[in-house]
């Protein structure tokens, strides 16, 4: 099965190339950079060759509350 079939999130984009995440996996593919959408942007969601900006705005979300989730609360007085 090709990378770019379903939804994957854009990693890192090079000149020529890019690296891309399919998130149904996790599993991790480079890509030619003229495959994806010419408007891409590293952290873009990209479902079937074509950029999702509400998908895209969903993972931030999710990546932001498990990130707040994950957050250690530092005790009144403590500085780090």
């Amino acid at each position: 099965m090709g990378c770019l079939v379903g939804m994957v999130q854009v990693e890192l984009l090079e000149d020529t190339r890019a690296q891309v995440v399919r998130l149904e996996t996790g599993q991790a593919c480079t890509v030619e950079r003229e495959a994806l959408p010419s408007d891409v942007r590293e952290g873009d969601v990209v479902v079937d060759g074509r950029r999702e900006p509400e998908a895209t705005a969903l993972r931030v979300l999710e990546v932001a509350m498990k990130r707040a989730r994950l957050a250690v609360p530092v005790p009144p007085g403590l500085e780090l």
